[in-house]
C-alpha cells in the first residue's frame, strides 16, 4: 500500500462530487450484494465528499450479462431504499461495458445504459488489447458517444507502450483511473502507470472502483495521506467528474 508514514488526515475530503465508477447497485455482479451493503458503501462515499454517484455495474460476457431491464431493475430498488434513508445523494445508472462478444450483441441492439451526457465506461481485455479498438472507439464518437477508457492503468500491456496511450487519449479517448490504483492496491505496475498518465496531463477521471466496504476504507485512509494531496493538486485541473451532466 501506500506509504505509511506519511501524514493523515482523518476528515479528508475528495475535491469533486461525482463518482463515476464503482460497484455500488446490489446483486447485480461481484461488488454489494445486497442493498444493505449499498447504503453503507454510499454512506462512504458520502464522508468522502461525494454526492453523486453514477451506478457502473459490470456488463462481462458468462459472468455478468445484465441488460438495462436488469440494472434499471436493480436501480428502482436502492433508489427506494437510499430515500427511505434520507441519504444525500444523487444516483444515476450505467453500466461498465467489458468489450467482449456480449458488449457486440449489446451494441448492436442499442441496449446500452450511458452515462448523463452520453459518456460510456469501457473496459478492455486484461489479456490484450481488442484489435479493433480504434474502429469502435471511432464509432462510438460519431455516433455521439464519449467514451472512457476504465482503469487504462491496469493494463499491463499499456506499461510497456506509453505512446499506444498517448494516441488513444489524442484520438478522442477520456481516461479514468481508480484511487486504488495510486493508493498501490492493484500493485507497482499500475501505480507507476497511473502516475506516468498524471504527469502527462491524460487523466479525465477518477473513480473509486468500490466493490466493497474493504474498498472504501483502503481509499479513505489513502485520501487523507501527504502523497494524495500532492497527487491531487496536479489532477484538480483536469478532472472532468462533475462536468458528467446532462446540462449544456
Amino acid at each position: 500500500m501506500f506509504n505509511l508514514f506519511n501524514r493523515h488526515r482523518k476528515d479528508a475530503k475528495l475535491f469533486y462530487h461525482t463518482d463515476v465508477h464503482c460497484h455500488i447497485l446490489p446483486g447485480v455482479d461481484h461488488g454489494s450484494q445486497d442493498v444493505m451493503q449499498s447504503l453503507e458503501m454510499l454512506r462512504a462515499e458520502i464522508d468522502m465528499g461525494i454526492d453523486r454517484v453514477i451506478l457502473t455495474s459490470h456488463v462481462t460476457a458468462e459472468t455478468f450479462e445484465n441488460t438495462p431491464q436488469s440494472l434499471t431493475t436493480a436501480f428502482e430498488t436502492l433508489k427506494e431504499a437510499v430515500a427511505e434513508a434520507q441519504l444525500p445523494v444523487e444516483l444515476h445508472v450505467s453500466a461498465e461495458y467489458r468489450i467482449d462478444e456480449y458488449w457486440d450483441t449489446q451494441y448492436a441492439a442499442g441496449a446500452i445504459l450511458p452515462m448523463p451526457g452520453n459518456y460510456l465506461l469501457l473496459e478492455n481485455s486484461f489479456q490484450q488489447e481488442l484489435l479493433e479498438l480504434d474502429e469502435l472507439m471511432f464509432d462510438l464518437q460519431l455516433k455521439g458517444y464519449k467514451p472512457i477508457l476504465a482503469h487504462p492503468e491496469r493494463y499491463e500491456y499499456y506499461a510497456r507502450r506509453h505512446s499506444r496511450l498517448t494516441q488513444l487519449h489524442n484520438a478522442g479517448v477520456k481516461f479514468q483511473i481508480n484511487i486504488l490504483s495510486l493508493a498501490n492496491y492493484f500493485g507497482p505496475v499500475a501505480r507507476e502507470t497511473a502516475e506516468w498518465l498524471i504527469k502527462n496531463e491524460m487523466v479525465d477521471m477518477l473513480g473509486t472502483d468500490m466493490h466493497n466496504l474493504d474498498h472504501a476504507h483502503i481509499i479513505k485512509d489513502y485520501i487523507g495521506s501527504r502523497d494524495w494531496r500532492k497527487l491531487s493538486a496536479q489532477l484538480e485541473p483536469h478532472i472532468i467528474n462533475d462536468r458528467v451532466t446532462d446540462k449544456k
